[in-house]
């Protein structure tokens, strides 16, 4: 795992992975009798299949037999699934197997997939064993609090990425409010949606250099784990224990790479530091991992597109309903993930305005999340049904606080911008209505089902009309 002077080696706890090693191994047994055409070997077995076959008789055939031996047989009533019959504990154990050409062998619909019986076999032992010889180790994994992630290896490890990170924001605030008095701070961290009172205690530790604090803003980023196949040994990041097993051993996280057991996954708190390299381009990327990444408060696709538009696009008619040759957006779009910021998108590389405009529309709706999150949809349906319209927009200013900082931000820039497109009506035919329109599939989280947006274009016509009035 490490070098003998490496400071990493007494991070990990090697005790499951000792388990691990003395678990039985799989004993295959095969079938010596001649199967019967009619109780013919799939071709996806091997010897160890032995046809037609009770489990009494499998029992006899495996009794005294070592642990991990096993025979695989075609029970008398099965019609869609094949019997393991497997000796663990001195005792014969059957399980239900099935097999899908592409998918491999697995045990139930829902469960993990193995590419050969071996595997299979070799993965239940090891979970067999693990329960019975590990349980407290295990039962203690499962009962940790979340103070444990201070702790942990992947805090230990990342401390110089954070501090790093903490650095560079200490810097960029250093900078903004150098040579202010307390009064102006509080009007830039107003404008800056900085204005809590927790940033505005650590502005202070800025002022006075407090260089000991990591994180000095509140900083939030879920983590993208997604269930992980590992080869190899590898530990939990969190509790520093072994990933025992041979497939789905744990999650790994898309965009900063920490790898944990599933359930201590679920104690990390949602400060995920994304790692350049693990992100392939903006387009389909998390919002808030784009901010974090690129360290600013609207996307820079965003932030060029608008611009663009804003400076030759208003008087467009039809801007944001008229489509762009979708090759050259694809052109843009690769152009964006390749180069970032410094991609060229004057009027001399895209002459025509409407492909800026499909650019931006194309990377608000390939969001996994969208803009209008799934958890803060409800609230905003409710808000736009509201009869009243002072209330209304009360009701509206409380749905967008639902959302995400990153998704906040980004979704008052975007009103204020459709505002001013939508002030320009007489020469584009765009109204608020209109934008709307055009937007709505794009930007809010609908049911899938959802086919009738007539609501949901109402909504997002308030949001643009009532902008200066909904995110202040």
């Amino acid at each position: 795992m490490a070098e003998p002077s490496s400071p990493m080696q007494n991070l990990w706890k090697p005790e499951l992975y000792k388990i691990q090693l003395d678990a039985p191994t799989p004993k295959p047994l095969s079938c010596l009798k001649i199967l019967t055409e009619y109780e013919r070997k799939p071709n996806f077995y091997g010897n160890e299949y032995h046809g037609r076959m009770g489990h009494l008789e499998a029992e006899d055939l495996l009794n005294n037999k070592a642990d991990g031996t096993f025979l695989l047989r075609r029970s008398p009533s099965a019609r869609d699934y094949y019997t393991l019959s497997l000796r663990f504990d001195e005792r014969t154990k059957h399980f239900k197997i099935y097999y899908k050409f592409g998918h491999g062998h697995y045990l139930q619909e829902q469960s993990k997939r193995f590419e050969s019986i071996h595997d299979l076999v070799a993965d239940g032992l090891v979970n067999f064993y693990m329960q019975q010889h590990a349980a407290p180790i295990i039962q203690e994994i499962n009962q940790q609090t979340g103070n444990s992630y201070q702790q942990s290896p992947y805090m230990t490890l990342n401390r110089r990425k954070l501090r790093a990170l903490s650095n560079e924001l200490r810097k960029s605030i250093a900078n903004k409010f150098d040579g202010l008095d307390d009064s102006e701070i509080k009007a830039v961290t107003a404008e800056n949606d900085l204005s809590s009172t927790k940033n505005m205690e650590n502005i202070t530790k800025v002022k006075e250099n407090d260089a000991d604090s990591i994180l000095p803003f509140i900083y939030e980023k879920v983590h993208a784990f997604k269930v992980h196949t590992f080869k190899g040994l590898n530990w939990c990041e969190v509790c520093a224990n072994f990933l025992w097993g041979f497939t789905a051993q744990g999650v790994k996280c898309d965009d900063c790479g920490i790898i944990a057991h599933s359930k201590c996954s679920e104690l990390v708190p949602a400060k995920c530091i994304p790692d350049l390299k693990r992100i392939r381009g903006v387009f389909g990327t998390d919002l808030t991992t784009v901010v974090q990444l690129y360290q600013c408060s609207i996307p820079f696709v965003v932030q060029r597109c608008v611009e663009e538009v804003e400076a030759r696009g208003m008087l467009q008619e039809g801007i944001y309903r008229v489509s762009g040759f979708a090759d050259e957006i694809d052109a843009l779009k690769l152009a964006l993930d390749r180069d970032g910021e410094k991609t060229d998108m004057s009027e001399t590389a895209y002459g025509n305005i409407n492909v800026i405009a499909g650019t931006l529309k194309l990377y608000l709706r390939l969001l996994p999340v969208p803009l209008i999150t799934f958890q803060a949809y409800p609230n905003f349906m409710d808000a736009a049904r509201t009869f009243n319209k002072d209330d209304q927009v009360k009701e509206m200013s409380e749905a967008v606080k639902k959302l995400p900082l990153a998704h906040f931000n980004c979704l008052k820039y975007m009103m204020e911008h459709l505002k001013r497109v939508a002030s320009h009506y007489a020469a584009n035919k765009m109204n608020e209505h209109n934008l709307a329109t055009v937007f709505a599939p794009t930007l809010i989280a609908t049911p899938q089902h959802l086919t009738n947006l007539t609501e949901e274009i109402f909504m997002l016509s308030c949001l643009i009309t009532n902008c200066s009035h909904i995110f202040y």
